[in-house]
């Protein structure tokens, strides 16, 4: 599990100096249904993906929240659980 900051500036330095609104956040429960969703059902391109495994469900959504309030493309919700572990990916 990886924290709060250290996904943040993760994410961070992946995106570098290009704008947010062309990237893509979300979380889930389930990494290889999710790629496969983007990939398949929606055909985005998802070469430039990265994940990570959050250390709450909590965490997991204020960083998803922070980075859409920045611009990137995503929504809030989706059926997630506590109980579950929680990713949370960009691409």
């Amino acid at each position: 599990m990886t924290t709060k900051s250290s996904i943040m500036a993760a994410i961070n330095a992946k995106i570098g100096d290009t704008k947010y609104s062309i990237w893509r956040i979300g979380l889930t429960h389930d990494l290889v249904e999710r790629k496969a969703y983007w990939r398949d059902t929606e055909n985005e391109n998802v070469k430039y993906w990265s994940d990570w495994t959050a250390d709450s469900l909590s965490n997991a959504q204020d960083i998803e929240s922070h980075f859409i309030n920045k611009g990137m493309k995503g929504g809030t919700g989706g059926d997630l659980s506590a109980r579950r572990t929680t990713y949370v990916y960009v691409f």
